[in-house]
């Protein structure tokens, strides 16, 4: 979903969002610093297998997502991260790390941290490792309808 799908799809659901260049960073935490976003509010997006299903965990860049407490808030066994090889082919027109949360678009399940429900706003790379948008975390919420879970600091 290079950005401007993502803008159109905004667009089309009346979300007011922001989008904001910032010079080529791969991390999470580098990302946030490069667009001076504190790094609770910069989304970062993770690739997971549910029991061999792909999904969605979203999650502050601060923050490490804890397999044990996904797989019970999931209902499922494992939970294990996926390798790019097994997601890349997913999301053609995006950079390898830099897919928006939007996981619902391409039918998969998305997984939100709470912590990132708590912020007015939420910011997360646009399918470039150069763009971020931001916008109001209860549109985030109503367009995606993720799953809350909690993560680990």
């Amino acid at each position: 979903m290079p950005i401007e799908k993502l803008k159109q799809f905004l667009d089309e659901n009346g979300v007011k969002y922001v989008a904001i260049q910032h010079s080529v960073a791969y991390t999470a935490q580098e990302i946030a610093a490069s667009a001076h976003i504190p790094g609770k509010e910069l989304a970062k997006t993770v690739m997971v297998k549910m029991d061999d299903a792909m999904a969605m965990a979203v999650l502050p860049a601060s923050c490490k997502l804890d397999f044990g407490l996904m797989a019970k808030a999931a209902g499922v066994k494992k939970v294990e991260l996926a390798t790019e090889k097994e997601f890349k082919d997913i999301f053609p027109e995006c950079e390898v790390g830099a897919m928006p949360p939007f996981g619902n678009l391409y039918g998969m399940d998305v997984y939100v941290a709470e912590l990132l429900s708590e912020d007015e706003e939420i910011a997360f790379s646009a399918g470039t490792h150069k763009e971020l948008v931001k916008l109001p975390y209860g549109d985030f919420e109503r367009l995606v309808q993720p799953k809350k879970v909690k993560c680990a600091l």
